[in-house]
C-alpha cells in the first residue's frame, strides 16, 4: 500500500552514506581531499559507505561543464540523463532494507550531481515505496546557488518530508569564491566560471584564478582539495 508520508516512529536499522565527488575524480582516481575523506569513511562506517563510482566522465572538463549546465533547475527528464539515471539506479540498487537512514553526501561539482540525484530519488520515493524514511543531504564546497530553482525544489522536498536534513551553507569552505558560481541561469554559470578562471577580466572575481593550483598561492578551492582536511 501507498503511503503519503513517512510513518514518523520508524526507527532506522542501519544506516548508509553514499558520497559523490568532484570532477577530478574517477573510479579509482582521487585528488588527495578525496582520497582521505574515503579511507576514512571507509575505516569508520565499513560497508554502510560507498563512494559512488561509474557516473562520472573520463574528463574533468566535461564533468564540471555538466555541473555548470545543470546547476540551475532540476533535470527535467533525468531517467535520460547518463549521470543522474546511473545515480539513482545504484542508490536504489544498494538500499539495505526499507527502513535504512541515508545519507548523500558530496564535494564541489559532486553537489551538483549529489542535488540533481536527490531530486530524482525524491520523486521516485515521493510515496516511500522503496524506503521510509526521508533521506539526508550534504553538499559540501559546493557550486549551488541557494537562490537557484534547483536548491529551491530541495527544500520542497524538504518541506514535503521527502528529504530530511540538508546542510549546505554549514560546509562551505570560507573565502572560497567558487561556491554557488552554479547560479541562476546558464549563463550566469558560465560567467562565474570565465570569472573564476580569468579574474583580471571580472569584475566580481579577485584573484588567484581557479587554474591556479599552486599549494600555497593558488586558488583556495584548488588548494583545499590537495589538503587532507576542507575545513581549515
Amino acid at each position: 500500500m501507498k503511503r503519503e508520508k513517512p510513518v514518523n516512529n520508524i526507527v532506522a536499522d542501519r544506516h548508509k552514506v553514499w558520497f559523490f565527488a568532484g570532477a577530478e575524480t574517477r573510479d579509482e582516481k582521487f585528488n588527495v581531499f578525496t582520497g582521505s575523506y574515503i579511507r576514512l569513511m571507509k575505516q569508520i562506517l565499513q560497508e554502510d559507505f560507498e563512494h559512488v563510482k561509474g557516473v562520472n566522465y573520463g574528463s574533468s572538463a566535461l564533468n564540471v561543464i555538466w555541473a555548470l549546465n545543470n546547476a540551475q533547475k532540476p533535470i527535467m527528464n533525468p531517467e535520460k540523463d547518463k549521470i543522474t539515471s546511473s545515480a539513482v539506479k545504484r542508490l536504489i540498487e544498494g538500499i539495505p532494507s526499507a527502513s535504512t537512514q541515508i545519507t548523500i553526501t558530496s564535494s564541489s561539482s559532486g553537489s551538483i550531481v549529489a542535488a540533481q540525484t536527490a531530486c530524482y530519488l525524491a520523486e521516485k520515493n515521493r510515496n516511500f515505496e522503496l524506503f521510509s524514511l526521508p533521506f539526508h543531504l550534504v553538499l559540501g564546497a559546493s557550486m549551488l546557488s541557494e537562490e537557484s530553482a534547483l536548491f529551491a525544489a530541495l527544500k520542497k522536498y524538504q518541506k514535503q518530508g521527502i528529504i530530511g536534513k540538508i546542510i549546505h551553507d554549514e560546509v562551505l569552505d570560507k573565502d572560497d569564491s567558487a561556491n554557488g558560481v552554479g547560479g541562476k541561469t546558464r549563463g550566469e554559470a558560465y560567467s562565474n566560471a570565465f570569472g573564476l578562471m580569468f579574474p583580471f577580466f571580472s569584475k566580481k572575481y579577485k584573484g588567484p584564478s581557479f587554474l591556479n593550483t599552486h599549494p600555497e598561492k593558488g586558488h583556495v578551492h584548488r588548494k583545499r582539495s590537495k589538503t587532507v582536511t576542507k575545513k581549515q
